[in-house]
């Protein structure tokens, strides 16, 4: 079998090397961030961004307000948005009610509530989970797994599991981490004045 190399610019190499991030050939950095935040389905710091394009935090905010810019101007149902010091690609809130006829879930109260008992905990034991909710909660963290809005992973000691959401979940639900909820929150009660 025959090897095929290609030449490599040793600066690119450095870059990419030094950043661990990887630029696709022929993509501008708007494009590359774009498929960054498709990708990963939730909010990435301006840092994590920079660092999966290859590039410097001000060239990924630079790109990242082009992307902004001319996400503003096309009539998309996606937006980029910035929440706290993170970005992510997703449904203008506008279309919340299409979403909902589209996409229905098929949940019941008692799964939506083990479901958001998880998000505000987690990430939660299997056991600490199921004395909150009651047994009934494996039922649920079964529905939830086959939904994939969860995950599950054994502890190390092999006695109950850890569970946490997943990409899918921030994608369906547009919910912000609680920490950074509950200081805009404050910000907003405030009138946004700091401390």
């Amino acid at each position: 079998m025959k090897r095929v190399t290609r030449p490599i610019n040793s600066s690119s190499a450095k870059a990419e090397s030094s950043t661990g991030g990887v630029a696709a050939a022929g993509l501008s950095l708007p494009a590359r961030l774009e498929a960054i935040l498709y990708l990963k389905g939730r909010v990435v710091t301006l840092k994590e961004l920079a660092q999966l394009a290859g590039c410097s935090c001000e060239e990924a905010a630079t790109a990242l307000m082009i992307l902004m810019a001319d996400y503003a101007h096309r009539e998309t149902a996606l937006e980029i948005r910035q929440d706290g010091d993170g970005y992510s690609l997703q449904l203008r809130a506008d279309l919340a009610e299409l979403v909902h006829m589209l996409v229905p879930l098929n949940l019941g109260a008692a799964t939506l509530r083990t479901l958001a008992t998880i998000a505000l905990k987690q990430p939660i034991r299997q056991a600490v989970l199921v004395d909150m909710r009651g047994s009934g909660a494996y039922e649920h963290i079964k529905e939830l797994l086959a939904q994939g809005f969860i995950t599950r992973r054994r502890e190390q000691d092999g006695r109950s599991y850890w569970l946490t959401l997943t990409e899918k979940f921030h994608r369906t639900y547009a919910v912000l981490p609680l920490k950074r909820q509950s200081s805009q929150e404050a910000e907003s009660k405030d009138g946004g004045q700091q401390p």
